[in-house]
């Protein structure tokens, strides 16, 4: 059995939601505080409080700021980790989330990383909110990370920079890449440190995965809102069967091409290949009036599927795509190298609960290596899955 969590943030993410969720998970908070005490940093306290937000149960995790407050860039936040007390788990992790917002900040103000000059993100609370999170997590033992799409929110917000816009220019950098939302929100509801933080831990975002949850913990936030709860909820369970596959989320794009020389298709086919499709292919079809003709079908994940668009467009006669959300599921493969007498070759390897299902020799290696030696290829096929078969 492997433990998971799955975050749920249906109001959105901040550092502080996810520390209180922790600690109502069953993170001790006498050992958060005692930990703490490895930061060098002083000017602070921590306290934990039980709050009932929308009628539901929540930690509210707060920091207190007691004496002056220093600004600090991404310099001096990596010199004080790495000086501190904890063990590398907490101060990876820690690093890692502080590296998604130097690199988003950087973006943004167009500056070298290590010259990025925090503000708030620098300030005191910010960084006990951070380092608490690491330590909450890297005491949950936890080999896989969910979380559902992400909520933004929207209006604006009084930052050091002057008003920005929600979600800010930072967020959604750190964003770039994962599934966001726009949310019914009038106000900011994923943080910086929230989308740092989520950017860092969560191996696929989604539906809940099939799981037995065995503890719930909810995070309060500090913004009130009658609509919906302003709290971050967690699940903590277990896969009973590890191998138990969720399908993922595609996108079908297919076009009914006509009055077109073969060998376009055939480029076409190649230049989608060569944009990291999943995969294309193309169907023979008869349109009005018996025209032989040809449909072109393309499996895309969403990220890809605007480039995809444009390239069929350019590239092909036709006036029309059909868009199809799709699911599939998939088993894992792995490119290994077959070290034969004669020479290497790659080879895909199938794995499906944990076994070998299939081997294929990649064609362009072997092929190579025919031409190289000048043994047959069908030969150099057979040497090539006989030398996985056997391991």
């Amino acid at each position: 059995m492997e433990k998971i969590l799955y975050i749920d943030c249906f109001s959105g993410i901040s550092g502080d939601m996810m520390v209180g969720a922790l600690l109502d998970l069953g993170l001790d908070f006498s050992l958060l505080r005692n930990e703490l005490k490895k930061l060098n940093i002083d000017g602070y306290s921590v306290s934990c409080r039980e709050v009932i937000i929308n009628s539901i149960k929540a930690k509210k995790f707060n920091v207190e700021i007691t004496g002056p407050q220093h600004k600090r860039d991404y310099k001096d936040i990596k010199k004080i980790i790495c000086s501190s007390g904890f063990d590398e788990g907490v101060k990876n992790l820690s690093l890692d989330i502080f590296k998604a917002i130097a690199v988003a900040e950087a973006e943004v103000h167009k500056c070298r990383i290590d010259k990025v000059h925090f503000h708030e993100i620098g300030a005191v609370d910010s960084i006990i909110d951070i380092v608490s999170a690491a330590i909450g997590i890297e005491n949950l033992k936890t080999v896989y990370f969910y979380s559902s799409k992400i909520p933004l929110g929207k209006g604006f917000i009084e930052t050091a920079h002057g008003r920005l816009p929600v979600p800010s220019p930072a967020t959604i950098e750190i964003l770039k890449g994962l599934p966001v939302f726009g949310g019914n929100f009038n106000f900011e509801v994923t943080t910086p440190t929230g989308s740092a933080i989520l950017k860092s831990i969560v191996d696929k975002f989604g539906r809940i995965p099939s799981m037995v949850i065995d503890k719930i913990g909810y995070g309060a936030g500090s913004r009130e809102n009658k609509k919906i709860p302003n709290v971050l909820r967690v699940l903590s369970g277990r896969v009973e069967d590890k191998h138990i596959q969720e399908p993922e989320d595609l996108v079908m794009l297919s076009a009914n091409i006509d009055d077109e020389n073969p060998e376009v298709a055939g480029y076409i086919q190649e230049k989608l290949l060569e944009n990291r499709v999943l995969d294309v292919w193309t169907e023979p079809i008869y349109m009005k009036k018996n025209r032989p003709a040809f449909k072109l079908c393309v499996l895309c994940d969403k990220k890809s599927e605007a480039k995809i668009i444009d390239i069929v467009f350019m590239e092909s006669k036709t006036l029309g795509i059909r868009r199809e959300e799709v699911k599939r599921y998939k088993i894992d493969r792995k490119i290994k190298t077959a070290e034969l007498p004669y020479g290497n070759v790659k080879v895909k390897i199938g794995i499906y609960k944990g076994e070998k299902v299939t081997i294929s020799p990649e064609f362009e290696s072997c092929s190579k290596l025919a031409k190289k030696t000048g043994r047959p290829l069908n030969k150099i096929y057979q040497d090539a899955i006989l030398f996985f078969s056997k391991r």
